[in-house]
């Protein structure tokens, strides 16, 4: 069907599906009319607009574990999922490659980052072939003689592998590997050589031949998930509050579920015992910014019991929602003035008030607030609620409530930003097309500069060459590429 549909021969359609479950974006399934019929393919957007998101994966990982982890998820998304031993000789090299003459990565090194990422689920093994199935076979270099992607029933999405699912999902084997990084060859001679080269090392047996690995991109979620709550400590309390609850998380970001509401119970002794040297708090005072955390408005950490000198754990849902609820405020106080936000606020906090009782309680004129109460409800910020007395709905026999729905408007506020996004691009696009001569013109006469400053030109050249641009069309380009860094 795909072969008629995209008019395209046999043998490209197989090396697109088999790029596409590379990297994890296709899952495939059994025919819905039984045994016998054609293997059906399933893509979701969901798994695509990842992609998007690689700079910062890759970012994390150097920020956590430094240029190691970098290449290490790099090499790992480029490639959709590698075994151990060849990830860490692709990465020992590209390191060696940047160091100095006579320097060189040693493989352990490399191999001690990786199981670091394992360690903290930031990788994973990918889930094991059923073996009922058959699976296509590539001729790309890069491709494996079986995929990662396990079948999934029609119309239920593939869930990624978990510790639940599979034993063995954070299992790092044993691998017999030693040696060091090695340079690649410049020379043009050099082309042979390193296809002998690679031929002979295909043939090297370490111990981990048929165990994949993949980014775990969930855990990197959760990743940005709790850098948001820390970000937010920092900003409501200082920064040794956020501290403790960096180190809260840390202690349990591996025994956490995924989709828990808070994290597990830590006891007051276990985060003293590890927080990190440099911050020398003393135990009193470690209770006393617990005792704060939970006294919070915003309820970042709850105390879960007694023992231990007192249980926490930090509330996970309950601090997104009060991000987003403080997110939410904001933008009203921004758009609609300090009286909007404060009746916002009030609704938030009471659920439900008739109009009346919105006056009094924020000290507004009656006129003022029925007119912000309008202009609220006109931009579906606030709602209103309709409670009748009888069943005819008579306006005399009705209360007439206004609340706020915080997810629907969340999720509105979510929806505007994206359009705004959206239209930004097509700005920038059509910004672009306008001016595309004008951008060929300075991008070549700045390569002729950059030429000249090469060889050593004088300076009366480069004057030369930098005037060819009239003033009226620097001040075009400099207001051009203000609208498109925006």
């Amino acid at each position: 069907m795909m072969v008629k549909h995209f008019f395209r021969f046999l043998l490209q359609v197989k090396k697109s599906l088999c790029v596409l479950m590379q990297h994890g974006t296709c899952v495939y399934s059994s025919g819905r009319k039984g045994p016998g019929s054609p293997t059906e393919y399933r893509t979701t957007y969901d798994l695509i607009l990842r992609i998007l998101r690689y700079p910062r994966y890759i970012y994390t990982a150097k920020t956590l574990y430094g240029d190691t982890g970098e290449l290490i998820i790099e090499e790992l998304l480029q490639r959709g999922h590698m075994t151990m031993s060849s990830t860490v000789k692709t990465v020992a090299d590209r390191l060696t490659q940047n160091m100095e003459e006579g320097r060189s990565m040693d493989y352990n090194e490399v191999t001690s980052a990786f199981s670091k990422l394992v360690e903290t689920h930031f990788l994973q093994r990918c889930p094991p072939m059923m073996a009922t199935t058959t699976t296509t076979t590539t001729t790309t270099d890069t491709a494996t003689p079986a995929t990662p992607a396990t079948p999934a029933t029609p119309g239920t999405p593939a869930a990624p592998p978990t510790p639940e699912s599979f034993p063995d999902c954070y299992k790092v084997p044993h691998v017999t590997l030693t040696g060091r990084g090695k340079r690649q060859l410049s020379s043009e001679d050099g082309e042979d050589q390193r296809n002998a080269k690679r031929a002979k090392l295909d043939s090297e047996t370490h111990g981990d031949e048929g165990i994949y690995w993949q980014v775990n991109f969930e855990r990197f979620h959760l990743h940005f998930r709790d850098q948001a709550i820390i970000g937010a400590v920092a900003n409501k309390l200082d920064q040794t509050s956020s501290e403790i609850v960096r180190t809260m998380l840390r202690m349990s970001e591996v025994t956490t579920s995924p989709t828990a509401t808070c994290t597990k119970p830590l006891s007051a002794n276990e985060i003293f015992r590890s927080l990190p040297t440099t911050y020398n708090i003393p135990r009193p005072i470690l209770d006393q910014y617990l005792t704060l955390l939970v006294d919070d408005p915003m309820e970042f950490v709850g105390k879960a019991g007694e023992s231990g000198g007192g249980m926490y754990v930090v509330n996970l849902h309950r601090s997104l929602a009060n991000l987003a609820r403080a997110t939410l405020e904001s933008v009203v106080q921004e758009r609609f003035g300090s009286r909007s936000a404060r009746i916002f606020r009030l609704l938030l906090r009471k659920h439900h008030l008739e109009q009346k009782q919105v006056e009094d309680f924020a000290m507004i004129p009656a006129k003022e607030a029925k007119d912000m109460l309008y202009t609220l409800l006109s931009q579906n910020l606030v709602q209103l609620q309709e409670i009748p007395k009888t069943p005819d709905y008579a306006p005399s026999r009705t209360f007439y409530l206004y609340t706020v729905n915080q997810l629907p408007t969340a999720r509105m506020l979510l929806q505007n930003c994206y359009k705004t996004v959206a239209n930004l691009i097509e700005r920038r696009l059509f910004e672009t097309s306008n001016s595309k001569r004008l951008l060929e013109k300075s991008q070549r006469i700045e390569a002729i500069l950059a030429s000249l400053q090469a060889s050593g030109a004088e300076p009366e050249q480069l004057t030369e060459v930098e005037e060819m641009i009239t003033a009226s069309e620097k001040q075009q380009l400099e207001s051009l590429r203000l609208h498109i860094n925006k």
